[in-house]
């Protein structure tokens, strides 16, 4: 015997058609807004869905439309500030639009990607955006595009997967700003990453994130340029978790050849480094200058003000979201959207290291 409490039967387009007095066949027709069904059909079939409180069956509507209006994204750490305001762009973007967004977390792992991937293709996602854990180890993102599924990367590049990829060009900015910091008297630059490695970096490895890849290859051309030793020793990969950037900071803090300036690659990255530096006496930018990747409203709160690299995040997901969207609808590529291009905006975190180093 059925209560208040039980679980509420899902409505059936068997119920609707009953209720309307019609054929199964004719509710189906008006509820999918397909085939030929006359006016005072549609009308009973409508009202009845209404009064039942009837709600499709998206799998099923997917597999006769061949579309779900729905949007699969899959990001490497949605806890990075940097992920969310992406996000903010693409489900504002998909909701004008009419589309769904699912999204799955990987933390930054191809195998957790892989079924990712697998999984949103299962359920019949329109397309996909991916900001892919390996630039390197992409034949899923591979396949995916060879099935014609319409794929969008973001945020990163992957080799050998031809599709529109939307990231902000990081060699450029990143060679900017360690010549500011070059010009400052810094010589020990410090670069910390949650990038994993099997190893300790060596200048020129080949590491998964072509976002990091081109944020060392600028800071490498700006050391060759001023004609000063690259500082690989100082590039810290295998970032995992706030424990261990906060031993990375430290260790770079200690000895005869500590760093006296650390870039963060991220938000997240840069609190627990910050952090590290406050737990070792130390004050920025008084004995060590600091640098971060992507502007938030808290980096201009702190004392100093952080100087960071500024990335136009929200607009990237915009950007994204509409040229996989105009893929679904199968519309002609647009004029060029608004160029991604990153700013250092200079605050109060990065001083002269000439008096520092002479201390030493």
């Amino acid at each position: 015997m059925s209560t208040d409490g039980s679980r509420r039967r899902d409505v059936t387009v068997a119920d609707v058609a009953k209720a309307a007095k019609v054929s199964k066949a004719q509710a189906a027709r008006a509820l999918g807004n397909y085939g030929a069904v006359s006016d005072d059909v549609r009308e009973r079939v409508l009202a009845a869905a209404e009064e039942l409180e009837y709600r499709p069956n998206e799998l099923a509507r997917s597999m006769n439309t061949g579309k779900s209006n729905t949007i699969g994204v899959v990001v490497g750490d949605i806890e990075n500030p940097h992920f969310g305001l992406a996000m903010r762009g693409i489900t504002d973007t998909a909701k004008k639009s009419g589309y769904n967004v699912i999204l799955i977390n990987t933390d930054e792992e191809r195998a957790a990607e892989v079924d990712a991937v697998r999984v949103l293709l299962d359920k019949r996602v329109d397309g996909l955006i991916v900001a892919p854990a390996s630039s390197v180890e992409t034949t899923h993102l591979q396949q995916v595009r060879e099935s014609g599924r319409p794929l969008v990367l973001l945020d990163r590049a992957a080799s050998g997967v031809d599709v529109e990829t939307f990231a902000v060009e990081m060699e450029k900015i990143s060679y900017e700003s360690t010549k500011h910091l070059i010009e400052a008297g810094h010589r020990r630059i410090a670069f910390v990453s949650t990038v994993s490695t099997d190893g300790p970096y060596v200048a020129g490895m080949t590491l998964d994130s072509s976002q990091i890849s081109d944020r060392l290859d600028g800071i490498r051309r700006a050391f060759d340029d001023a004609g000063f030793p690259y500082p690989a020793d100082l590039i810290r990969l295998n970032a995992g978790d706030s424990g261990s950037i906060m031993r990375i900071t430290q260790e770079l803090l200690q000895g005869p050849d500590a760093a006296t300036a650390i870039i963060a690659s991220d938000g997240l990255i840069a609190l627990s480094v910050v952090e590290a530096i406050q737990n070792s006496g130390l004050s920025i930018p008084d004995d060590v200058s600091f640098l971060m990747y992507d502007d938030f409203a808290w980096t201009r709160l702190t004392t100093p003000p952080l100087t960071v690299i500024a990335q136009p995040v929200y607009d990237m997901g915009i950007a994204a979201a509409s040229a996989l969207i105009r893929q679904i609808e199968g519309r002609k590529t647009a004029e060029p959207g608004p160029e991604l291009v990153a700013t250092l905006i200079q605050r109060g975190s990065i001083g002269v290291a000439s008096a520092k180093i002479a201390l030493r």
